[in-house]
């Protein structure tokens, strides 16, 4: 057989359903992974499934490395931190200069850029590639965010577009995304707006459960997903609530401990590096923390309240929606934006967009309204018909807010949504008394009103 042009490493679940796909795309391709006590001849045992595709399978990594054509295209599909290290450092020996590493894993870009910079020295290029879209994504075609030596993109561009999901135009939802680990970047950033949307879904689910049955619930969550509103995340969600195993719905033999995987809180580390507020994800993040705190909020569980329900209006729940995945959308981009200036990586915003409208997880379309919107603009608050739209949703969040507050329903979401809107709205804030506060202990100086000098000043409180 010839050489195969795509290896693989790693036949997890992502790793082998993009190794599928790429057969299905009549790609040439060889696979290795490891072997344990427990597992033995996985790679050669995939070859055997797919014989009558184009494949090779090792348990040896240096016959996988030979099998390759030249010069090598790698994907990693390990999981991120020391993993991707030691299958870095075990390829190593039997690579050429010029050789590609593409690390399709969770990693942290901080990891990834020291990486380019080690693996550069020894001639070998490696991309970093968020790839999003589950395994239904990667096995039918993802999203993808390939980032680093523009020149090494271009060796792997065909394959990763061959792989890649197509947008409403057919073209790839793939795209070079900037140096350095500017794929990974942007992939935790997707992570980051991932964790608020799924987190306000749940939000809605609570408030809703308080009069709606799973099935109505199901049936509004539809019923929006033929609007504007339309999203992966809300379409698998109301199939999550009419799932039944027996005659007993799967969601309720689920354990209210969230996991994650902590993507979520690197893009909250992140911006607040970089200065950005992104309190919607963060929100989400500490939810996720607090629900994992089961035992503690056993043992301090208040009753809700007994008296008859009040039903709210379901179009006020619709509307407190819209206005926090807006919300949520805007601050994920204000973070890449802000990478984008810090870094120098020239990200493309409507691009980043264009990539995320198919194949992956928080495909939607209200991406494709950010879309056209960051073609023009370098924010969405930038543009007049964002700014009137979330202005005529903010009395309904207000009431949504309130309704929850009432039968103590914990929606942070939504709430941080409301909050950063009022502080983004509000020409005169507090944060005079933190300067002065700041200056009273620390001397650490503060601005004058309408001092055109912009010169800090230091005031001696004690006379």
């Amino acid at each position: 057989m010839k050489n195969a042009s795509f290896g693989i490493i790693g036949l997890g679940v992502m790793g082998k359903s993009i190794a599928i796909n790429a057969l299905n795309k009549n790609i040439s391709v060889a696979v290795y992974n490891r072997e344990t006590t427990d597992e033995v001849h996985i790679a050669q045992t995939f070859a055997k499934v797919y014989s009558d595709k184009q494949v090779q399978g090792f348990s040896d990594i240096q016959a996988f490395v030979n099998a390759l054509e030249t010069p090598r295209k790698i994907l990693l599909m390990v999981n991120a931190g020391k993993a991707v290290d030691q299958v870095i450092a075990t390829l190593l020996p039997y690579l050429s200069a010029g050789d590609i590493l593409l690390d399709g894993g969770n990693s942290h870009y901080k990891d990834t850029n020291k990486r380019i910079l080690d693996l550069k020295k020894q001639h070998i290029h490696l991309l970093s590639v968020g790839i999003s879209g589950g395994e239904e994504g990667a096995l039918t075609g993802p999203s993808l965010m390939p980032g680093g030596d523009k020149e090494s993109y271009l060796v792997v561009k065909k394959i990763l577009e061959m792989i890649a999901a197509k947008d409403a135009d057919k073209k790839p939802c793939c795209a070079y995304i900037g140096n350095d680990g500017s794929g990974h970047f942007v992939k935790m950033v997707h992570n980051g707006i991932e964790y608020g949307d799924m987190q306000l879904l749940a939000e809605l689910y609570e408030v809703l459960s308080l009069t709606c049955s799973y099935n109505d619930i199901a049936t509004i969550f539809r019923n929006w997903n033929q609007t504007e509103l339309q999203s992966y995340l809300l379409e698998i969600t109301a199939d999550i609530l009419t799932t039944k195993e027996g005659n007993t719905y799967v969601l309720d033999t689920i354990l209210d401990k969230a996991g994650n995987k902590g993507t979520g809180s690197w893009s909250s580390i992140a911006a607040m590096e970089l200065g950005v507020p992104t309190t919607i994800k963060t929100s989400a993040v500490y939810a996720r923390y607090l629900s994992s705190l089961k035992e503690k909020r056993a043992q301090l569980a208040i009753s809700k309240p007994h008296h008859p329900i009040e039903e709210i209006a379901i179009d006020v729940i619709k509307r407190a929606y819209k206005f926090t995945r807006l919300l949520n959308l805007h601050q994920g981009f204000e973070l890449l934006r802000a990478a984008s200036k810090t870094y120098e990586w020239q990200l493309q915003l409507a691009e980043i967009c264009r990539i995320w409208s198919n194949g992956c997880i928080i495909k939607s379309a209200m991406l494709k309204q950010c879309m056209s919107i960051l073609k023009e603009k370098d924010s969405l608050l930038d543009d007049e018909t964002i700014i009137q739209q979330l202005t005529d949703l903010e009395s309904d969040v207000k009431k949504g807010i309130q309704y929850a507050l009432q039968y103590r329903l914990n929606i942070p979401c939504i709430t941080a949504a409301y909050s950063y809107w009022l502080m983004m709205t509000t020409q005169r804030t507090s944060a005079n008394m933190i300067q002065a506060q700041r200056d009273f202990f620390g001397a650490h100086t503060f601005q004058r009103v309408n001092d055109a000098s912009q010169k800090q000043i230091h005031y001696h409180w004690k006379k």
